[in-house]
Parts: C-alpha cells; structure tokens; sequence
C-alpha cells in the first residue's frame, strides 16, 4: 500500500480532474438529502456528512434494471442487455468504511457461485474512493463488526481528512491505476499523518457506543424459536423500509412485460422480504405466513445466513434501519434481547 497526501485545497481540483476523465458519483445534497449522485460540480460535493440517506448499493445493483428483450416474430429471439452498454469506468467518491464493507459483502452475493454479469461489469469499472469518518451518528455502531470507521477496506483509494491534508492511501492495483492518471498527490513520509489518523480513530470509535456481539450467532445457531420474535414482529408495519435503505440487502423481484407487437421485456427491481408476498407460492401457501417469521428472517440473514453463507457479516452497523423504521424496531436492542435470552 502506497501512502501519501493531497492538501485540503487541492483536493476540488484533484476530484475536478477525475471529473473530467471519468463520471463522478459523490455525496451532494439533493433536496435536503444527502445521497449519492453523479456530480454536475464539485463544489457540489459534501464532504463532512454522517450518512447518507440511500447507500450506495444501486451503483452496482440498481434498484430496476433491464435484464433483456424477447422477440418472437418469425422466431423467439432474446437479446441480452449488454452490461458493457450499461456503464463506462466511472469513479464513486466519498464512502464511509462501513459502506465500503458492504459493497464487499454484497460481492460474494453477485460474484461467486451465480456470477451476475451486470453487477460484476459495474463493479469492475468502478474506482472506489473511501473516506473516513470525522463524527459518529448516535445510531451507528459499526464497531460491533470490528469496522473502524477510518478504515480502508473496500476502497481502491482511501482519504483521511487530517489537519489541513488529507492522507492518502492507495490500496489496490486499481487505485494505483486512478493516482497514476489523475496526478496530485504527493507521495512523501506519512508517519505524522498516520499518526493522527490513529487519534482520529480513536476519537470517533470513542462516539460509538459498542455493541457486544458475543455469543449472539451461537444463541441463534442454537435457537430457531425464541419469544423476541413475536415481540419485535408486533410493532413491525411490515412496510420494508429497512430493507430498501439497507446496504446489504439484495432481494430482487423479476417482472414480464409485453410491450406488443411480438416483444417483451425482462425487469428485475428491488423486494423485500418484509412484505407478506414475498414468499408466497403459486399455489398460495406461504412459508412466512405472519410478520414474526419474516421479522425473524430478516434479522437471523443480518446476524447469522449471511456469515453462515459467505463468511462475511451481513450488518455494517450503518444505523440506517434504526433512523428509518417508523416503529423504532433497533437491531441493537435486538442484538441485547438475543443476549440476554428474552
């Protein structure tokens, strides 16, 4: 890992730069929510937030897209959607390390056993560019997945805004590719920089209050039935805002259209598993009659089906289900009922 500095004032004309070369996805505010967008200008660009309201998963998963077209005239022909049309390289700027492992636990997901052709190809024409976090939220708590919020994993390149620098980290082969086309930064000795990087780590992780996950996949490796579910299921609405705003769930629905004339068109977009039809059947039955067991789906794929699967926790402590769920459902009193056995 290659390691060095932009100054805090360089650092627009730095981003300018990739602008020109590459579409630029960023945080700007957008009436009054601060989300990920391509950027018009950088001044545009929010650099000091706590969250963004969406995470940036639709970048590579989108929440509707286009899988193909089905002609069938004098023969059925399917034409695919060709990921390469999808997208050219483009650069994702400013993602908080707890955005930044979700993208790694969403890849496993999309990239292995069942390899998805349009995630992979926006992935890989995606420079990632991390950036730490200078404040917690009072509902994060991504130090129970032993994410620091100043860390670099996931980035390409990853930024810390230090005094009046911004230490700078190149990561992978793709990052060095980035630096080498976008000049800028100054490769000299960090030590001091890291050095402070490592109080400011400090610093934000003592905002966090940390949550002991301790046991928690054991109890549920343990216990398919425990009372909490019916518990925490009475106060869902089942509206499945959790799950749209989280950065790691991946359901998806298909639908079929037929746009006349002898063609169709294929869809995929965005479900949830918190909505009573998700599971059911043709035939009618569902396995996930009520909101109990869907409430327990949902939080045992978060602490346990996700880990048991890919070997990556499928929570990043973002604390965006927790400021969203208009019932204050909080995976971490969850986390404190599963503990302490309710």
């Amino acid at each position: 890992m290659r390691k060095g500095y932009i100054l805090k004032e360089n650092l627009k004309t730095w981003l300018g730069a990739i602008k020109e070369k590459f579409p630029l996805i960023a945080p700007v505010q957008d009436d009054g929510l601060t989300l990920f967008k391509e950027v018009e200008k950088v001044d545009d660009i929010v650099f000091d937030y706590g969250i963004t309201r969406m995470p940036p998963k639709d970048l590579f998963f989108p929440q509707t897209e286009k899988m193909f077209r089905i002609k069938n005239k004098n023969n059925v022909a399917i034409e695919l959607e060709s990921p390469e049309k999808i997208t050219d390289e483009q650069v994702l700027f400013g993602v908080h390390s707890c955005d930044l492992k979700s993208i790694l636990a969403l890849d496993p997901v999309f990239t292995t056993r069942f390899p998805d052709r349009y995630y992979q190809e926006r992935r890989d024409k995606t420079y990632v560019i991390g950036l730490s976090c200078t404040k917690a939220l009072p509902t994060c708590f991504c130090t129970a997945y032993g994410i620091n919020p100043t860390d670099a994993d996931g980035a390409d390149v990853h930024l810390t805004e230090v005094g009046d620098k911004y230490l700078v980290e190149v990561v992978t082969e793709r990052g060095e590719r980035l630096v080498s086309a976008i000049p800028g930064i100054v490769f000299e000795d960090t030590t001091n920089l890291e050095a402070e990087k490592a109080k400011l780590t400090e610093k934000v992780k003592g905002e966090i209050k940390f949550i002991d996950l301790t046991g928690v996949k054991e109890v549920l490796d343990e216990n398919f039935e425990l009372p909490l579910w019916e518990k925490w299921a009475q106060k869902c609405l089942g509206c499945g805002i959790c799950t749209y705003v989280c950065p790691t769930c991946h359901c998806f629905d298909i639908n079929d259209f037929n746009r006349g004339d002898g063609i169709g068109e294929r869809f995929r977009c965005w479900d949830s598993c918190m909505f009573s039809d998700f599971t059911r059947m043709a035939g009618g039955h569902n396995p996930r009659p009520t909101k109990k067991e869907r409430v327990r789906n949902r939080f045992m794929h978060k602490l346990k089906y996700h880990l048991d699967r890919y070997s990556v926790v499928g929570c990043v402590g973002c604390g965006r289900c927790v400021q969203r769920c208009p019932e204050n459902i909080d995976i971490r009193a969850i986390i404190s009922d599963i503990k302490g056995g309710v």
